[in-house]
C-alpha cells in the first residue's frame, strides 16, 4: 500500500500558528488604500504540487494570496518568496483543514491582512492506495477526515465569509471515471467533494459565490508520482489522447478560469485530463 500526501495534513487536530505577513504585504495594502478592493484568495494546500502552482497563477492574475499549508513551513515560505519576487503579496498560514478552529483562524488572518477573502481553492488533500479488502480502516480514516471533513470545514468557512462575485474551487479526481483498481477509497472521498461541490452551489443561490471542482487526471505531482515505477507512469502517460501527463500548470490554469472570467460556469465538475476519460 502507498501512502500519499499533497499538503501533508496531519491525522489529528492541531493548533493554528501562523507565518507573519511578509512587511511587503502590510507596506503594499496602504499604497492601495485609495485604489478598487484588491480579490484575495486562500488557497490550501499550498506549498506544494498543484496547490502551490494555483497559489502562483493566482498571483500573477493579481490577487493577494493566503498560502495554507499544515507542516512543512519550508516549501510554504518559498512559495510566498516566489510569489513577493515577482512582485505579488502573499503570506503563509498553518492549518489543518479538518480543524474548525484552525480554518476559522485562517480566514480571520486573511481578513485582517488582506481586508476579506474572494476566491478559496481547496488543493489539500492526501491519497492512500490499496485494494478494498486490503485497506486498514484506520488508513480510511485518515483520507476520510482530510478530503471529506476537511472539505467540509474549508467550504464552511468559504460559505459563510466569501464577497459577492467570489468563488470556491475544490478538487476532486478524474480516477472516479477511471474506476482503478486500488483507488476505492480514494475515489469515496472525492465523491464525496463532488457531491458537496453541486449541493453548495444550489445553496448559495442569490450570493453571486460559485461552487466548482477540478477533477485532474494523472499529474506529475509528488501525490502521483510517488511509489509508482517507471513503466507504470509511462503507461498511465501513454492513455490520453495527447500521450502525456498534465503538470501542475495545466492545472493551475483550470483554477485561474474558474477563479477569474468562468462566472457563468457554477455547480460544474472540470475533468483536466487531457482528454483520458
Amino acid at each position: 500500500m502507498t501512502e500519499q500526501s499533497t499538503s501533508e495534513q496531519p491525522t489529528s487536530a492541531s493548533t493554528s500558528a501562523s507565518t507573519p505577513a511578509p512587511a511587503s504585504a502590510s507596506s503594499a495594502q496602504a499604497a492601495r488604500a485609495d485604489d478598487a478592493p484588491r480579490r484575495v484568495a486562500v488557497v490550501t494546500g499550498g506549498s506544494r504540487g498543484i496547490g502551490r502552482e494555483s497559489a502562483e497563477r493566482l498571483a500573477a492574475d493579481g490577487f493577494a494570496v493566503v498560502v495554507n499549508y499544515a507542516g512543512n513551513r519550508t516549501e510554504a515560505e518559498a512559495a510566498v518568496a516566489a510569489i513577493t519576487a515577482a512582485g505579488g503579496e502573499a503570506f503563509a498560514r498553518q492549518a489543518d483543514v479538518a480543524d474548525e478552529a484552525a480554518v476559522a483562524a485562517l480566514f480571520d488572518a486573511a481578513e485582517e491582512t488582506f481586508g476579506g477573502v474572494d476566491v478559496v481553492v481547496h488543493a489539500a488533500g492526501v491519497m492512500a492506495l490499496a485494494p478494498l479488502a486490503e485497506l486498514e480502516l484506520d488508513t480510511l480514516d485518515r483520507m476520510h477526515r482530510t478530503n471529506i471533513r476537511g472539505t467540509f470545514v474549508v467550504d464552511q468557512q468559504a460559505a459563510r465569509r466569501l464577497r459577492e462575485g467570489g468563488a470556491i474551487i475544490n478538487f476532486s479526481s478524474s480516477v472516479l471515471s477511471l474506476a482503478l483498481p486500488g483507488y476505492t477509497a480514494y475515489a469515496a472521498t472525492k465523491g464525496a467533494v463532488e457531491a458537496m461541490t453541486l449541493i453548495l452551489a444550489r445553496e448559495l443561490r442569490g450570493r453571486d459565490v460559485t461552487v466548482n471542482a477540478v477533477a485532474p487526471g494523472p499529474t506529475a505531482t509528488a501525490l502521483f508520482l510517488d511509489g509508482k515505477d517507471e513503466e507504470t507512469v509511462a503507461r498511465m502517460a501513454a492513455q490520453p489522447p495527447l500521450e502525456r501527463l498534465g503538470t501542475p500548470q495545466d492545472i493551475a490554469e483550470v483554477v485561474s478560469f474558474l477563479a477569474g472570467p468562468a462566472r457563468w460556469v457554477n455547480g460544474q465538475v472540470l475533468r483536466a485530463n487531457g482528454g483520458i476519460v
